[in-house]
């Protein structure tokens, strides 16, 4: 019997880890795939990211991911490396997080590496300017239907008015007086705290002040 009872806990014991270990593995895989299929640095990669993470391997929420990508936006640092380390963290804790950022950038950095030599000999063929040109088109297709799905969260969250009205006091700060982005989204994220912070406060104050009412009568 003890025997028996040995050999089903090895048995759970092997299952728990081929699990952890293809929890490696997939986090290796998505992540390496975002790292050598990112034409056009961080801004390109950030849908093929969104789709690993959340349609294909569902570790984060859309909602989730959007908060990501904010909280990325204020971070020093190239912003695929930093998703990259918060979603490996969440879904593996610090190993997660090296594994998932070291898979997104040596296969891109080998591949750049021994392509680099190859395809500056050939810088002003008119094949590779074709290839760039073409890339480019996918990419902003690729952005465009990223930013249309955060418009639409942003609508539903805050309605059409305050959503524009932020949208186009982003545009004016970024584009137009040259304001970092990672300044903008902290303003944003620090009065956010401050608004909730206060009607958190006002509604506790508000509660205190109907027991007290309840308890006198």
């Amino acid at each position: 019997m003890r025997s028996l009872f040995t050999k089903l806990g090895r048995q759970s014991g092997y299952k728990e880890r081929a699990i952890r270990l293809g929890t490696y593995r997939d986090l290796a895989v998505g992540f390496a795939r975002t790292g050598v299929t990112g034409y056009g640095g961080g801004p390109s990669t950030i849908p093929l990211i969104e789709y690993e993470a959340v349609e294909k391997y569902k570790w984060v929420s859309e909602e989730e991911f959007g908060e990501i990508l904010a909280l990325a936006n204020t971070l020093p640092g190239p912003i695929a490396t930093k998703m990259a380390a918060y979603i490996g963290y969440k879904v593996k804790g610090s190993i997660g997080a090296v594994v998932a950022i070291l898979t997104h950038i040596l296969p891109s950095l080998v591949a750049m590496i021994g392509l680099l030599g190859f395809i500056y000999s050939f810088r002003h063929s008119p094949i590779v300017s074709g290839m760039v040109q073409g890339v480019t088109p996918v990419i902003g297709f690729m952005l465009a239907e990223m930013a249309y799905r955060f418009f639409e969260k942003g609508r539903k969250g805050l309605g059409v008015s305050r959503m524009l009205l932020f949208s186009i006091i982003s545009l004016v700060f970024t584009e137009m007086l040259g304001l970092h982005p990672g300044i903008l989204i902290g303003a944003f994220l620090i009065s956010a705290f401050f608004i909730a912070a206060r009607k958190e406060k006002a509604a506790a104050s508000k509660k205190v002040i109907m027991q007290r009412k309840e308890n006198s009568l």
